[in-house]
């Protein structure tokens, strides 16, 4: 792996069978290995399947020691503001997209791959334009509820799309569903599993249990709501928060007595007075199929990620969608759960102390609609998401002998035969 791209020459051991761009965050970063896994499974060998990520971001760390080869690509995002100093920082992002454009072509090149997969992220856009150049099947994976400006720029050269949910206008669209971690996609729910993952977490049996995340930095608004529905049910003997903060805001809770004086190590959790409600509070977790398994109810942002994993485990959730998100997608992707009655939405202006009680608070006296709402979210899921993934990009791809040549332009990209 290197920051500038992969060392070698061009020679036979450069060849890849498929080239995956894109990431940058863990909801790109995530459906990628899950179907570079299910092709691994599928028979191709680790060593041909290329990752062409971002130098930003989580890319390096999360690839590491995965036994797959790496690019890294410059690339950030373009700030939606007309200050002066964004404008600059702005023309420098284009610039590096320019040069990752530039460096992905280069790759595709040197590869020469049967199929290139775009996943998201600044570098799945500088991959995707390698594969129109030099005319290689192009599959888009879209595991939001609507696509993104690239992929809707993108998806007219597109030889298929894998997308997560029925309705997405990509063209060729194909609905796979949205691949999710294995540990997640066995969460079985119910009462065994139930009290031996309040036990692994911390969490007395004997309450229901709300749990709350943002993402890896946490969401200011989600917390801050948290903070006061602490105060409103202080006195409560039936409730447990298990509230992950989120690195961003970890040291102020760390600091602030106010709301609870906990121990610096960030991934260190503490388990409020028996008396009154029960809150536990970490910065981060990575125990995720406890968490899933343990929750009565979930309070967190709409990712696309959060939602199928919230699909996949059959956990009802209150989902706050991240205002000005690009296209409004977590509003789409809660209205996926909602539609079905597999969620509450609430707005994020209307995530107060208050309007976080009353959402909850309406589900956790409903023993009832807890039961419907995990049924549900259950019947969206798609557990063979990752292996329907690995058969699109399968029967997207080139066979073996086809030689990939430079195109005259976009016009002329090769849509394969899917398309």
């Amino acid at each position: 792996m290197t920051g500038r791209g992969h060392k070698g020459g061009s020679g036979p051991s450069d060849k890849r069978y498929a080239l995956v761009a894109g990431g940058g965050t863990a909801g790109h970063l995530q459906p990628a290995l899950a179907i570079a896994e299910a092709l691994v499974l599928r028979g191709h060998a680790r060593s041909s399947i290329e990752f062409v990520g971002s130098e930003r971001g989580q890319d390096a760390a999360v690839l590491q020691g995965r036994g797959f080869p790496v690019t890294l690509l410059p690339g950030r995002g373009i700030v939606r503001s007309l200050a002066p100093r964004d404008v600059i920082a702005n023309a420098r992002s284009v610039g590096e997209l320019c040069t990752a454009a530039f460096r992905a072509v280069r790759v595709v090149g040197r590869t020469r791959p049967q199929v290139v997969v775009a996943v998201g992220g600044y570098a799945s856009l500088a991959g995707a334009v390698g594969a129109i150049v030099h005319r290689v099947p192009l599959v888009l994976v879209n595991v939001d509820a609507v696509p993104g400006a690239a992929n809707r720029l993108l998806g007219r050269f597109a030889a298929a799309s894998a997308v997560g949910w029925e309705g997405n206008p990509l063209p060729r669209a194909v609905v796979t569903g949205t691949p999710i971690r294995p540990e997640i996609a066995a969460v079985q729910r119910g009462p065994d599993g139930r009290s031996k993952a309040r036990a692994e977490l911390g969490i007395p049996n004997d309450r229901s249990v709300v749990v709350v995340f943002g993402g890896s930095l946490g969401a200011r608004q989600i917390n801050q709501a948290v903070d006061g529905l602490v105060e409103l049910w202080s006195s409560r003997e039936d409730v447990a928060i298990y509230h992950i903060v989120g690195r961003r805001d970890w040291a102020r809770y760390c600091s602030d007595p106010s709301i609870g004086r906990l121990p610096p190590l960030p991934d260190a959790g503490q388990m409020a007075p028996t008396q009154g409600i029960n809150v536990v509070r970490v910065a981060y977790e990575e125990r995720m199929s406890a968490v899933y398994t343990a929750a009565d109810v979930i309070v967190c942002r709409a990712g696309a990620m959060s939602v199928a994993e919230l699909a996949a485990t059959g956990t009802p959730s209150v989902l706050v969608p991240l205002p000005g998100a690009p296209g409004d997608h977590q509003t789409a992707n809660a209205r996926v759960l909602e539609r079905v009655g597999g969620a509450v939405l609430l707005a994020d202006p209307d995530c107060t102390p208050t309007g976080l009680a009353a959402a909850v608070d309406g589900l956790l006296t409903d023993g009832e609609r807890l039961e419907l709402m995990g049924r549900a979210a259950l019947a969206l899921a798609r557990r063979d998401a990752a292996d329907a993934g690995a058969s699109v990009v399968e029967r997207s791809a080139l066979p073996p002998s086809t030689p990939s040549t430079p195109s005259t332009g976009p016009s002329d990209h090769v849509n394969g035969r899917n398309a």
